[in-house]
């Protein structure tokens, strides 16, 4: 015979129908069923409200959480992350608080909750970090030390339209100067979109960008014709390793934001592009804030330039016992009635040539050290056939040789 299986529920139950029967006071059936009167009479009442539910254990969970989110909190969060997409914990909070400074917001990591909980929250795939290194580049201390600049990847428009947004922002604010969308990327459509920059922000001690066109080229130097022009005007080109974007980290993580603010859905016409580009521009820089700025906005950090834009912009200038030489529009330049190839970039500009011993002359457009110049054959050797061939030569020093006017000589 199996034993007789029972359950609380079942010995309430049976210790209420002794209770209806009436032969047993209420004190002889507590102690039938080993429980005080207390008790009985609190199972007689659940019985009576509810019937045999009244019998089965409840929760005993607390109705209300001193930390429980009210819904109406639930909904200013959801509004906020709905009206800024890609924003997360830290920056819905700043919002928040603009909004409204005397309510008293929920932490970062409780907004993170909630929005995880809508499936709001996209988790990031973790990547294996490669560790700093140090760079030999201008340190951004103060605005307008360093201006980043970069093509960020090109959109197709829905009418079939390339569009290649041109970018430029300040290292040290985050501040975006310019979004820009370009038909083509060469020096022509370039160049303007420099100058307006300059003509409205002042200029920069230095530029960052990547070795890729219109910043660089594979000529003397790495110059191009847009940063023959940044060298003219006293501002120092800086380019990134091959293959190091990090080097210019700032203005890419910039980037990722730019798409995930204005990919999709994708734009109808070229100018629809732009107009997202615009808004971008707007909210990123007057808007949202930034965890490196202690959840400032750029805008409230960026200052404009102290130095103008020039009305006119002079030839670069060199040191006396300095050989100058303007180069022609096809990129020679005459030495002892020979010509010599130098690059296009450097067409109807002035390089500098200085003598190291016997027949080698170091050549530099301004700061920039472009090779030595071998007088015997009428060649310019790069700086790697220089190491290759074992002539010690040193490269050029920033106080051998003037600057354009207005700059400063600290590297």
């Amino acid at each position: 015979m199996p034993w007789m299986e029972t359950c609380a529920v079942d010995q309430r139950m049976r210790f209420v129908l002794e209770y209806l029967r009436g032969e047993y006071s209420m004190a002889a059936i507590c102690r039938m069923f080993g429980i005080s009167r207390r008790v009985g009479y609190k199972w007689l009442r659940r019985y009576g409200l509810e019937g045999v539910d009244g019998l089965k254990n409840r929760s005993r969970a607390p109705k209300r959480h001193p930390n429980e989110n009210s819904q109406l909190v639930e909904g200013v969060v959801l509004a906020a992350r709905r009206a800024h997409p890609t924003w997360g914990p830290k920056k819905i909070r700043v919002l928040l608080e603009r909004g409204d400074c005397r309510t008293r917001w929920r932490a970062c990591s409780t907004i993170g909750e909630i929005l995880n909980r809508h499936g709001l929250a996209v988790p990031r795939k973790r990547r294996h970090r490669t560790p700093p290194q140090t760079e030999p580049f201008r340190a951004s201390n103060e605005p307008n030390t360093v201006w980043c600049a970069d093509l960020k990847g090109w959109f197709r428009t829905g009418d079939q339209t390339r569009c290649d947004p041109l970018t430029m922002s300040d290292a040290f604010s985050r501040y975006v100067l310019r979004c820009q969308g370009l038909l083509h990327t060469g020096f022509e459509t370039a160049q303007p979109l420099f100058e307006a920059a300059f003509r409205e922000y002042g200029l920069p001690w230095s530029i960052r960008t990547d070795n890729g066109s219109p910043f660089a080229s594979r000529g003397l130097g790495g110059l191009s014709r847009l940063s023959v022009w940044w060298v003219k005007l006293g501002i120092v080109p800086e380019r990134i390793d091959p293959g190091h974007p990090e080097q210019n980290g700032r203005h890419e993580r910039m980037h990722r934001t730019l798409k995930a603010e204005t990919a999709s859905p994708p734009a109808r016409t070229f100018r629809s592009r732009q107009r997202r580009f615009d808004r971008f521009r707007r909210e990123f820089n007057e808007e949202r804030p930034h965890e490196a700025l202690g959840m400032a906005t750029p805008a409230s950090v960026y200052v404009y330039s102290p130095r103008p834009y020039p009305e006119r912009v002079s030839d670069v200038t060199y040191p006396d016992g300095v050989e100058v030489r303007r180069v022609k529009p096809n990129g020679v330049f005459n030495w002892k009635n020979r010509r010599v190839f130098l690059g296009e970039a450097f067409g109807r500009e002035l390089v500098g040539l200085e003598v190291i011993y016997d027949h080698y002359w170091r050549v530099c457009f301004g700061r920039v050290a472009l090779g030595v110049f071998d007088s015997a054959r009428y060649r310019i050797m790069t700086a790697a056939e220089v190491r290759r061939s074992g002539l010690k030569v040193e490269s050029v020093r920033a106080s051998s040789l003037r600057c354009a006017p207005g700059t400063r000589p600290d590297g």
